[in-house]
């Protein structure tokens, strides 16, 4: 049977992830808001929505800035390049003329 005060740590363990979890949402949103004012400026100035010279710069960046932090670089990369796939597809569609 869990003790009481196992069971407090866990809850104080889970509030704090719950905290990191909502800025995580929160830096995401601020992201994509700028990200999508890119896209509006490339699509203005009519540059493609990828730039893979950018997307290998900052994935070499924030793999090195994981290993820094004792945080698996892979993981890292795998989860920039996921975020940048999304990006990607917002200046896509904004290019076509969405309003995103």
């Amino acid at each position: 049977m869990n003790q009481p005060s196992t069971n407090s740590q866990l809850a104080d363990f889970r509030s704090s992830i719950d905290n990191i979890d909502a800025a995580l949402v929160h830096l995401l949103a601020e992201r994509f808001k700028i990200t999508k004012a890119v896209g509006r400026y490339k699509a203005s100035v009519d540059l493609p929505p990828a730039d893979p010279e950018r997307e290998a710069v900052q994935i070499n960046r924030l793999r090195l800035l994981a290993e820094e932090s004792g945080l698996d670089p892979a993981f890292t990369e795998k989860f920039l390049r996921f975020v940048v796939d999304e990006v990607i597809q917002h200046h896509q569609r904004i290019a076509e003329g969405e309003n995103i």
